[in-house]
């Protein structure tokens, strides 16, 4: 049976949303593009695109798992050159945040990374996670081949039909086309960050159930 990771985004007086929290300078980045036909992938390795709202948020999940050997937030889907972070919050671009997520097959599947995908963000919100509003913060999964959009769509009709969740998915499938890390402030974010307050009482919970019920596909430390 589908068990259903429910997260609730908590509520806390001055941290209501990653876009409010980040008061970085609109300059632009150095180029670092990743795309289907420059693949950065080690050999062995494949790779997955999620957008499940802030990468804040759930980089650290992924980042846990047993066979997920790298893991960057940056910004796809959107129509303007190397965005920055200012760019892609004023809505404009087309683009969401999401995460690029290298793995090993052997050790994890592409399947087992959907179920993380499914159950620790709410991807029955249109354009939406918890306090963050915006195209940028829309459920997303881009997907590098046929492969993984049958699976995405087979997987995303059957929870639609389970009745796991007491709304219609809203998540999109996109060919995955481009991808641009983003600045180096929100890579590993949460591990250099912990001690701040959006960490301690927003992070900090979802991680902690997220341990509880993907406890045997942790990485053993």
């Amino acid at each position: 049976m589908l068990k259903v990771l429910f997260i609730s985004v908590v509520s806390f007086m001055g941290l209501s949303s990653c876009a409010q929290k980040n008061n970085k300078s609109n300059t632009k980045k150095d180029p670092k593009v990743m795309t289907t036909a420059n693949t950065s992938t080690p050999l062995n390795m494949d790779t997955a695109t999620f957008g499940t709202g802030c990468f804040w948020c759930t980089e650290a999940i992924f980042q846990q798992l047993e066979g997920v050997e790298k893991v960057t937030s940056g910004y796809s889907g959107g129509t303007v050159a190397n965005p920055t972070y200012e760019e892609v919050c004023s809505k404009t671009t087309g683009h969401a945040e999401c995460l690029n997520i290298v793995y090993n097959p052997a050790k994890i599947s592409f399947d087992e990374l959907l179920e993380v995908f499914w159950q620790t963000h709410d991807p029955t919100t249109l354009n939406r996670q918890g306090a963050d509003a915006g195209p940028q913060y829309r459920s997303v999964v881009f997907y590098h081949n046929e492969e993984q959009k049958t699976k995405t769509a087979r997987y995303k009709a059957e929870l639609d039909k389970s009745g796991a969740f007491n709304n219609p998915i809203v998540t999109t499938l996109e060919p995955f086309t481009i991808f641009y890390p983003a600045e180096a402030e929100h890579q590993n974010y949460y591990n250099n960050n912990t001690s701040q307050g959006y960490c301690q009482f927003v992070i900090r919970p979802k991680l902690e159930k997220f341990e509880k019920v993907f406890k045997s596909k942790l990485k053993k430390n």
